[in-house]
């Protein structure tokens, strides 16, 4: 009797300490093909020190849509995408300055806290179509300009990027 009741203390311990101990993989690997990367000073990756997202890994995240006037376009636009501070939440994301880098190679710096002070998406929908890279995707990070007045500047287009490809965090 002493000997049952030893094991199942024992089995109990290696359980709830395997539990504790045991990692917790909270980004999956991409399934298909990779549209952003993420790399910098972030806590969470899936493959080699980066962190690497396929477009069904970004709708995972909970989604956002708005309307907003772009300096680009003559009619407002609709933008459907994962909020950008979701997207850094899911890699840890522990940087001051996010630089995006394009397909087209324009890169522009994005202070971190733009995630926090404005609804800015990562967007992978305009006008709920998806963004082909002929039509500025397929991801956008936008701004919602309409949303507040001192978002209707240039700092602030400059800071949105179509073709998005990669994000460095520093």
């Amino acid at each position: 009797m002493h000997i049952i009741s030893f094991l199942s203390r024992w089995i109990a311990r290696i359980t709830a300490l395997t539990l504790v101990t045991a990692p917790a993989w909270a980004l999956q690997p991409p399934t298909g093909e990779v549209i952003l990367t993420i790399s910098g000073k972030i806590g969470e990756t899936n493959r080699d020190n980066v962190a690497v997202f396929d477009l069904e890994m970004l709708q995972k995240l909970p989604q956002q849509t708005f309307v907003t006037k772009t300096p680009w376009d003559k009619k407002p636009t609709k933008f459907t995408g994962p909020l950008l501070r979701d997207v850094l939440a899911a890699v840890k994301s522990s940087g001051k300055t996010l630089t995006a880098l394009a397909l087209n190679d324009y890169k522009t710096t994005i202070p971190a806290e733009d995630a926090s002070l404005f609804d800015v998406i990562v967007a992978h929908k305009i006008d709920d179509t998806a963004i082909s890279v002929r039509t500025k995707g397929p991801l956008f990070i936008i701004y919602p300009f309409d949303s507040k007045p001192e978002l209707k500047a240039s700092k602030y287009y400059g800071r949105s990027a179509w073709q998005l490809k990669s994000i460095k965090v520093e």
